[in-house]
């Protein structure tokens, strides 16, 4: 990274999506994480010099600023080293994590680096630029210790997504209508006026603003399918934590993997659900949802996490999702058939 000031700053190093540096040392966990921490603080110690020095007039002579900048590069390309040092025996989840955390890192540097090249001298965006960095280096720390750890973080987080998703469907359901009562009194109170609907308070007559009945009735098995979409994933994570063991990191990381897609595959189906609704396109997410949370319970089945795959709440869940898919199947199928 070239001066900040003499011409636009260069790019700021970023760890790159792949395979861990290859190394003949048998990997220190203890010292890999006191490594981390240090090399946080060396860039937020960083971030915080640079903030006071380009925040004041004078501002740095051009030497004092190419010293400033060797200091930042040679932080961030520190704390990068130390993300690749970490092998990919360790998990794939717990890589991912540390490898977010470090771009968090970079990213708020190359931020502030971008402000104070800016505006070099004291203004807000400087202090919030700042507190982006110190906040990135303060979660190092925070980062789970282990793959097993780092899969109960992933998996919790899931879980969290998903019931947000089911409640701001349910939520949906409650008001699914919110002009028909107005619509309603206004209707009533005006009898006699024969005038368009759309005319009467500026009130929308489009009824694709609305559920039809055949809507609500195929919206219910879509919203049991979305809580057995929260449940799977429940059952999931306690299985990880109760049973998961932290050197089968290969299979943790499938059920990770296949159950990161649980989430974005809810909010497919949450968006298809809104008026105007498609049936066959909700019949299709639902169709993608079912496949997903059973390919993650055979998967969990399979694991070390279920030491007894007969145990029944892998086949009540399956059982589960079909049941709803089979309602949704009856629902739609003139879509197909049309």
């Amino acid at each position: 990274m070239c001066s900040f000031f003499c011409g636009r700053p260069a790019r700021t190093p970023r760890p790159l999506v792949g395979e861990a540096r290859e190394t003949t040392k048998e990997f220190d966990r203890e010292t890999f994480w006191r490594r981390l921490r240090e090399a946080a603080m060396a860039v937020s110690r960083a971030a915080t010099t640079l903030t006071e020095v380009f925040s004041r007039l004078p501002l740095p002579s051009p030497q004092e600023t190419q010293k400033f900048s060797e200091q930042v590069h040679a932080a961030i390309k520190a704390i990068i080293a130390v993300y690749y040092s970490l092998p990919k025996d360790q998990g794939i989840t717990l890589r991912k994590l540390v490898r977010s955390a470090t771009l968090d890192i970079v990213d708020g540097m190359a931020q502030l680096v971008e402000v104070l090249y800016i505006t070099p001298t004291q203004s807000p965006e400087n202090l919030i630029s700042y507190n982006s960095v110190w906040e990135a280096c303060q979660q190092v720390p925070r980062i789970p210790r282990d793959n097993k750890a780092a899969a109960l973080s992933v998996l919790t987080k899931s879980v969290d997504l998903v019931k947000d998703a089911h409640e701001e469907m349910e939520q949906a359901v409650e008001e699914c209508d919110p002009y028909y009562g107005l619509l309603s009194d206004i209707e009533e109170d005006n009898s006699d006026n024969h005038g368009d609907e759309e005319d009467i308070l500026g009130c929308p007559s489009n009824r694709d603003s609305y559920w039809s009945e055949e809507d609500q009735e195929l919206i219910i098995p879509c919203l049991a399918l979305v809580r057995a979409s929260k449940a799977c994933l429940k059952k999931i994570r306690l299985s990880v934590a109760e049973n998961g063991k932290k050197d089968q990191v290969a299979q943790l990381d499938d059920i990770v993997d296949i159950s990161d897609e649980i989430s974005p595959s809810v909010d497919d189906l949450a968006l298809s659900i809104y008026p105007p609704v498609c049936h066959l396109t909700v019949r299709i997410n639902c169709a993608k949802l079912v496949s997903v949370l059973k390919k993650a319970l055979e998967i969990t089945k399979a694991s070390h996490v279920t030491p007894q795959p007969e145990d029944s709440w892998i086949p009540l869940l399956i059982n589960a999702v079909d049941h709803c898919m089979n309602r949704i199947k009856e629902l739609t199928q003139y879509e197909v058939e049309s």
